[in-house]
């Protein structure tokens, strides 16, 4: 037994079986797959801001944007990089899995991106350009108007800054699904995001002529400059009327060849094709105005010099041109003084608020008896479409009776004026809408035209009443409007931003009894029914009227204005200027140019060269002849005003 092999006691195990890799499978693989994407894919995600921006922007103005010359391509690129930076490191920051720092580097985004990118969409919609620093500081004299306006256009602008707001949102949910920062790359971007959000805000960019820059560094630079205006830390005067000081007239001899009180009865925003100046059997758009005043002598071809209200009062109350100085057009006397001179009584009616641009400086020295702005009739009148135009009407026709004859009045309304006063029981135009959205284009201007056959019905009042008194019998009244209104037919809304034949071909007439004007005046007058005629010409008509154009006295006033008076017979055309950049009111866009006859040069700040037009021919500007049709107007423009809008 003893010689027997040993046994080990202990027992044995059974084999361990051998452990192979399980194919991973379902969820783990679907895991693994995203974990690649994220780690390949992850930058899109934190530049797709700047691709929805640069997208945005080449739908918008995409031919513009293609036309760039190499500098302005170069400039573009920065912009691109400065916008890609920015919305980057707030992505990147808003990333983080936990912490206070990514809620408010989200916020910023959703808010900055809204804002930035809806907002100029909204913007360009109505004026085609971009919300630059220019229009900002303008609007820092309107911010109840702009509120004003807004507010009207509060479902469109929603409309429009509402899938800015979702893009952003999804935009930040997409990144945090996507993007995984490490810590020191997250410890960088929270370093960065403060530098940079207060950087675009201070960083020059093109913003004026050309808007080299994607819309949101326009919109960040603009936002920048108004915060230094309100603060301080940058101040530029804003141009508006100031108070007028002009000259004590001598007494002056009014010699008419009969006698006759003259009345300029003035509109406002009122197109040419919003008012019939012909009379005619079927006027659809101021029927009453035209059943009123049947014997009116029409000015077909009548445009202003601007479409600006302050600029215009000034040209057709001074006779001066636009672009003189500050200097010139608040010390030069106006039909007022001129007629007050004379021993004239004299009077000025307007349903226009008086604290719209300073207009009650403007208007507080004049040597009137009688005289009310908007809240005189209306407590409670709106800003910017002023007191209602029919109280405004009663207020005259109640004073102008006791005026001493001979008298000279204005009476200004102003209902058609953005945002535009109707009546919803008589809007006969239809379908109407105050939405400016470019879709609601024509339903937008049937809402302007049923503000426009409101106030026919108080001007066509006003003008019955006055037939119907004695003095009636021996008043002349001009009838025109300050400027015109676009509706996108170049691309813009409103007024101000552009001298395109919308904004200044306005309506024309003189009305005046058989026994008010001598047949050679009645056949001057008839005769500019189709010649080019401008503003500018409003007072020496005006004076001629009131029998002061010979005036010695008036002499060296009557030699500084270009116009001629349309009592006597036509004379050669003058180059004029036309500018809505001016002496007594800034401008949010630059835009100017030179006329003469129906030959027409004019540009803005973002134009790339001078557009020629012969309104005759094209009286919609269809066909731009090119600036070397109007090489002389070119001349005169740029020695006038240096050059292109937008160059300075």
């Amino acid at each position: 037994m003893d010689n027997l092999p040993h046994r080990d006691s202990t027992p044995l195990t059974a084999p361990q079986p051998v452990t192979r890799p399980v194919p991973v499978v379902g969820a783990s693989l679907r895991l693994r797959r995203l974990a690649v994407l994220k780690r390949r894919f992850g930058w899109v995600a934190a530049l797709s801001p700047v691709f929805i921006i640069v997208g945005a922007d080449f739908l918008t103005r995409g031919a513009q944007l293609a036309a760039f010359p190499p500098k302005y391509m170069a400039s573009y690129a920065a912009a691109v990089i400065e916008s890609a930076c920015l919305w980057m490191v707030l992505l990147w920051a808003g990333s983080a899995r936990r912490g206070l720092v990514r809620w408010i580097a989200s916020a910023l985004f959703v808010a900055l991106f809204t804002f930035s990118i809806g907002g100029q969409l909204y913007f360009f919609s109505s004026y085609a350009c971009y919300l630059n620093l220019d229009a900002t500081l303008f609007g820092t004299s309107f911010t109840g108007s702009l509120l004003g306006q807004l507010e009207a256009d509060g479902p469109n602008f929603l409309k429009t800054v509402g899938p800015a707001f979702v893009a952003s949102v999804g935009l930040v949910m997409l990144a945090r699904r996507l993007l995984r920062p490490r810590r020191r790359s997250l410890r960088l971007a929270r370093i960065l995001a403060p530098a940079l959000v207060v950087g675009v805000f201070l960083i020059p960019c093109s913003y004026r002529r050309v808007q080299a820059s994607t819309p949101d560094v326009i919109y960040f630079h603009a936002i920048g400059g108004l915060v230094k205006e309100l603060t301080g830390v940058r101040t530029t005067a804003q141009i508006r009327p100031g108070r007028r000081t002009p000259p004590k007239l001598p007494a002056l001899t009014a010699r008419p060849p009969l006698q006759r009180n003259v009345v300029l009865l003035l509109s406002e925003s009122l197109r040419f094709d919003a008012h019939c100046s012909a009379p005619t059997p079927d006027c659809a758009i101021s029927p009453r105005t035209n059943a009123a005043v049947p014997d009116r002598m029409p000015l077909l071809q009548l445009r202003s010099n601007s479409s600006t209200t302050a600029i215009q009062l000034a040209v057709l109350w001074s006779g001066l041109e636009p672009t003189r100085s500050r200097e010139d057009l608040h010390a030069a006397p106006v039909l007022f003084d001129y007629a007050a001179a004379a021993g004239l009584e004299t009077a000025y009616w307007t349903s226009h608020h008086m604290m719209f641009a300073n207009s009650r400086l403007w208007v507080q020295d004049l040597p009137t008896r009688f005289q009310c702005g908007a809240t005189d009739i209306e407590p409670g009148a709106d800003i910017d479409v002023g007191g209602d135009d029919s109280l405004l009407v009663d207020r005259a026709l109640a004073e102008m009776p006791k005026l001493k004859e001979p008298f000279f009045a204005v009476v200004h309304v102003g209902n058609t004026h953005l945002p535009y006063k109707v009546d919803p029981d008589d809007a006969p135009f239809q379908p109407a809408s105050s939405s400016k959205d470019e879709s609601d284009n024509e339903a937008y201007r049937n809402y302007y035209k049923n503000a426009v056959h409101l106030q026919d019905k108080a001007i066509a009042r006003f003008m019955e009443s006055l037939r119907q008194t004695d003095f009636g019998a021996r008043t002349v009244v001009l009838f025109t409007a300050d400027h015109g209104e676009q509706f996108r037919e170049h691309g813009q809304l409103g007024h101000t931003a552009s001298l395109f034949e919308e904004e200044v071909h306005v309506p024309g007439w003189i009305d005046a009894p058989a026994s008010a004007l001598t047949p050679t005046e009645r056949a001057n007058l008839e005769a500019r029914k189709e010649l080019p005629v401008f503003h500018t010409d409003v007072t020496p008509t005006l004076l001629d009227l009131m029998g002061l154009w010979g005036a010695p006295e008036v002499a060296g006033w009557a030699e500084q204005m270009v116009g001629e008076s349309w009592l006597r017979a036509p004379g050669p055309r003058p180059v004029l200027r036309l500018t809505n950049c001016s002496g007594v009111w800034g401008c949010a866009f630059q835009n100017w140019g030179v006329a003469q006859g129906t030959r027409k040069l004019i540009a803005r700040e973002w134009d790339a060269s001078w557009l020629c037009y012969d309104v005759a021919k094209d009286p919609f500007e269809k066909t731009d002849l090119g600036g070397d049709a109007c090489a002389e107007l070119r001349s005169v423009a740029e020695e006038t005003f240096g050059g292109m809008p937008g160059a300075k």
